[in-house]
């Protein structure tokens, strides 16, 4: 059997201050601080993760506005992609964005869900 191209969900928690949602992971919880910065963070540890997002720096990016809330790391979001291609044809204009290659080491592949919302399916590239 092969592996699985789905490893993990991570939720996208939008926090009014990133520093001390930071301190609170990694001093309280113990988790490692994964990458940093453009009010964006991501902590780890073990096999569970969370995407933490400042609320004050993407404040006009209110829910049901096409804000990150699911977060779920692939193996290979290429893959993917071109598996779901024929239907994402089929969605409006816009609703659909990548794959494309982010500065936080992340090759993201969105996807407009019915609350408005977006659905990101991820896979790491490292950062350069």
């Amino acid at each position: 059997m092969s592996e699985s191209n789905f490893i993990q969900i991570t939720p996208v928690m939008w926090v009014p201050d990133l520093d001390a949602a930071i301190a609170f992971f990694t001093d309280l919880l113990g988790f490692k601080l994964g990458f940093s910065g453009g009010g964006y963070a991501y902590v780890e540890r073990d096999s569970v993760a969370v995407r933490l997002m400042d609320r004050s720096i993407y404040a006009d990016v209110a829910p049901g506005d096409r804000r990150f809330a699911h977060y779920i790391d692939v193996r290979d979001v290429d893959a993917l992609y071109a598996e779901l291609k024929p239907k994402l044809d089929l969605l409006p204009p816009g609703d659909v964005h990548g794959p494309a290659d982010k500065p936080y080491g992340q090759r993201e592949l969105c996807i407009l869900a019915p609350d408005g919302d977006l659905v990101v399916f991820g896979q790491d590239i490292g950062v350069d």
